[in-house]
C-alpha cells in the first residue's frame, strides 16, 4: 500500500486556514483509501502547541525531507496559492529527482491526474497508477 506525501500551500496564507484545508483534504483522502502524510496537517499543531516557529526551515526542512524519502509519491493539492508556493516547488523538484510519481489533486471532485499522463482518476484509484 503506497504512502503519499500531500503538498499544500502554507507560508503565504493564514496558517490556521491552511491547516484546516490540508487536514480536511487529507481526511477525505483517507476516507477513500489513500494513505497520505500532510506536513501541514501533521506539523501545524506541533508548532502551535509546542510554541515552535512554523517558518523555521532549520527545524522543519529535515523532518519534511525524511518524510518525502519515505513516501512513494507526491500529491499536489490544487488549493489557492499552490502555484506560488516555494515549498511546493521544492517538494515537486525532490520527487522529480527521486523519479517518484506526482499527482495533481483537484479537491472539489477528489480526482487526480498523474503528471505525464493525459487521464484523470478518482483518488481511490491512485494505487493503480503508481
Amino acid at each position: 500500500m503506497p504512502l503519499a506525501y500531500m503538498a499544500s500551500p502554507y507560508s503565504k496564507l493564514n496558517h490556521q486556514r491552511a491547516f484546516e484545508e490540508a487536514a480536511e483534504l487529507c481526511g477525505r483522502l483517507l476516507a477513500c483509501g489513500v494513505h497520505a502524510y500532510s506536513p501541514i496537517a501533521m506539523c501545524h499543531p506541533l508548532a502551535v502547541y509546542a510554541k515552535l516557529d512554523p517558518m523555521d526551515l532549520a527545524l522543519w526542512a529535515p523532518h519534511c525531507r525524511i518524510m518525502m524519502e519515505r513516501c512513494d509519491c507526491l500529491i499536489v493539492a490544487q488549493l489557492d496559492g499552490w502555484q506560488e508556493s516555494a515549498g511546493i516547488k521544492g517538494e515537486i523538484e525532490f520527487f522529480q529527482e527521486a523519479d517518484k510519481p506526482i499527482f495533481d489533486l483537484f479537491p472539489a471532485s477528489l480526482t487526480m491526474q498523474k503528471r505525464g499522463s493525459g487521464f484523470h482518476l478518482l483518488a481511490s484509484q491512485m494505487e493503480l497508477a503508481i
